[in-house]
This record gives C-alpha cells, structure tokens and sequence, in this order.
C-alpha cells in the first residue's frame, strides 16, 4: 500500500493533537496534602508576610501562655526603647521582690544596678523570672502598672483573647491566651522590631558568671529556625511559638500543649517541614506600581494610573499560582478631579476559581479637573457613548 506524503503528515499532526489533549487532561496538580496531626491541645502555622493560616488546630482555645508570656514583655519594652524612653544602657536597680522571683532565672541580685540591654537576653535567652520583673518595674514602676500597659497593648494589636496578671508567666487564672493571638504578638515583634528579634536567635548568655543555654532547641536542630521562645508549666504542658525562614519565606508556628519537650520540638519541626513543603509565598503587587491605566472624564489628563497602596504578597499550594488570575473591576464612571489614593475599582485574584484576595485599586497621581470647553466636548463623547 502507498502512503502519500500528506496523508503521513496529517497522521502525525492528529498523533501529537491526541498527546496534546491526553496530557493535559490527565496531569493535574498534585492534591495539597492534609496536615500533620499533632499532638498538642493546639497550634497554629501562619506565613509572616501575608498572614495566612496554613494549618490549625482550636487555635482561639484559651490556654496558660506561661514563659510565652515574655513575648509580650519583650514587645513592650522595644516599644519604649524605639519611643525614646529608654536605652539599653539605662541602668536598672534590681528589687527584693525582683529577685525573689521563682522559676526560671538570670540570677540578679537585689540593690545591684543591671542595664536594660542585659535584663533583655536575660529574659529572651534565660527566660529569667526575675528580668521581667526588673523590666516592669524599671518601664512602669511597678508590675501592676506594667501589666496594665501589656493588657492595653493586647488590646490595641487585636489579641482579642488574652489577659495577663503578670509580667513572667507564672500560674494564674485569670493569665491566658490562644495560639492565635500568640501568632499576631510573634508576627508583630518579628516586622516591628527586627533588631531585638535577633536577640531570639541567640543560642547562650551568660550573666554573673553563669552560662545558660536558650531553651528553644531547634536553634540547635534546623538552621533555618531563628526564634522564638518556649514555656511551661504543669497545666499549659510544654509550649513552644518558632519561626524560620527557607528561600525567603518566613513561617511562623505556635504549639501549645504538649506532653515534654521532646514533643514541642518534634511537633514544630512537622509543621514547619509542612508549611514549606508545600506552600509559597509571592509578592504581586509592588506598592506604587501601576497595576491598571483607566479613562478619565472631565480633566486636564485623560488617563489616570491606578495601583496599590502596600505591598501585597499571596500564600498559596506551590501549585495553585498555576492558576492565579487576576480579575480587573473599574469603576463605572472615573471623573475628575482625582486626588492620590481616591479608589477607583479593585484586583480581584482567584485560583481554581476561589477568590483569594481583594485589592482596592487607588489613584497614583492627581488628575485636575478640566477647563469648561474639555469638559463640554468630554460631556458630548459620553453621551454619544
């Protein structure tokens, strides 16, 4: 039998639109993984940019912060330090009731002056009892007062579940929070004050001839984990908030509730392993950058460039940006005068046909309003229109 020329190139042809469609018909993205169940009463993963929650287990369940209490110590006194109030060379005078302090401690000594900057590692590497309460009586002149201000903070940063009695940690009933509001104060120290998160990192201090070793070992056990700190006690079990950072991604992750330290840390070490594997962040839009140029009525110009007014990052299934799309909403009609910031429609971005963020589109220029002949012509354009 003869095969013409053209008959032969058409078989292929139809061979490689077959492939084609059988491809891409049967490969798919791979299917996200469920979490790592863990054994904890409760823990939280979130990325550090864009805020999303990628794995969570009762994360608003209230429990005993114990030393994750410090967090918040911590915060306050970088706050006063960016104010201006203090330094960390300002001296401090230890109390009796500072040093008497059970627990874990740095070891001060009652009357002796020790300046900020040591009381900080002391209570960031040591956990030190006693340096949270040297720090809140030296910020506010009493613990109380210093704990009023921790409440306060809660509050204004959307801790909408916690409360504190103390400045340290130690048991109380009416001293709790959730591994949620826990992720927003980590969130926050780490973006406020990333100078003194650095202290986090710090693996040993030594204060009055004693060394002790940072109680967060996965310092020890992933180089990519550079904060942030542990606590325990017999009700809140053993506690530990981390945070790490692989190829420019910062996840955070809070587990609360587990029965020995071993756990804590092999707990962590699964939920971030997860987070990484698995999820992406990327940015989308630059702050500033020109996402849409839209038609403007009634001005001087008769284009005006919209864009965003931050940075906006998106945490996604490594798969799913395949599928990112990005719809663009205007308004209906976009008159002059404009002023920068005025919002004119919106970035919707979808992926597998879910919406996962929404974005106002602003003005990033001023567009004044036109002379009464441009504004007569533009009159009679729309009308025809």
């Amino acid at each position: 039998m003869q095969i013409y020329p053209d008959t032969l190139v058409r078989s292929f042809h139809f061979l490689a639109l077959f492939l084609a469609a059988f491809f891409s018909a049967t490969v798919h993205a791979a299917p996200l993984p469920a979490p790592p169940q863990l054994s904890a009463k409760s823990y939280l993963l979130i990325d550090n940019i864009s805020g999303e929650v990628l794995a969570e287990k009762n994360p608003d369940g209230r429990i005993e912060p114990a030393s994750l209490t410090k967090l918040m110590t911590a915060y306050l006194v970088a706050s006063e330090i960016k104010r201006g109030t203090l330094t960390e060379a300002d001296p401090a005078i230890i109390s009796e009731y500072a040093q008497s302090m059970p627990g874990s401690r740095m070891f001060v000594e009652a009357g002796k002056s020790v300046s900020i900057g040591e009381l900080l590692r002391g209570l960031i590497v040591q956990s030190g009892n006693d340096a949270s309460v040297a720090l809140a009586e030296h910020v506010a002149a009493s613990e109380p007062g210093f704990v009023s201000m921790m409440n306060r903070m809660a509050e204004s940063l959307g801790m909408a579940n916690t409360h504190f009695t103390n400045a340290s940690g130690l048991p109380d009933p009416d001293h709790y929070t959730t591994a949620r509001d826990l992720s927003i104060i980590a969130r926050r120290m780490i973006q406020d004050f990333p100078e003194h998160y650095k202290l986090y990192s710090q693996k040993s201090y030594t204060f009055n001839d004693i060394e002790q070793n940072n109680r967060n070992k996965l310092l020890w056990r992933d180089a990519s984990v550079d904060g942030m700190k542990t606590g325990h006690t017999q009700a809140a079990g053993y506690c530990l908030v981390a945070s790490a950072v692989r190829d420019d991604m910062r996840l955070i992750s809070i587990v609360l509730g587990t029965g020995s330290d071993k756990t804590r840390m092999a707990e962590t070490q699964r939920l971030l392993n997860y987070g990484f594997r698995f999820f992406q962040t990327k940015r989308i839009y630059e702050a500033g950058e020109v996402v849409q140029t839209a038609r403007i009525w009634m001005g001087k110009s008769e284009e005006i460039l919209l864009g965003v007014e931050e940075d906006l990052y998106v945490t996604l299934p490594r798969d799913a940006f395949e599928s990112l799309h990005s719809q663009i909403e205007l308004s209906s009609y976009i008159k002059a005068p404009a002023r920068i910031g005025q919002e004119f429609g919106r970035s919707v971005l979808t992926a597998d046909d879910k919406i996962i963020s929404e974005v106002p589109l602003l003005a990033l220029q001023k567009v004044e309003e036109a002379g009464v002949f441009r504004r007569m012509k533009h009159s009679i354009l729309r009308y025809f229109q």
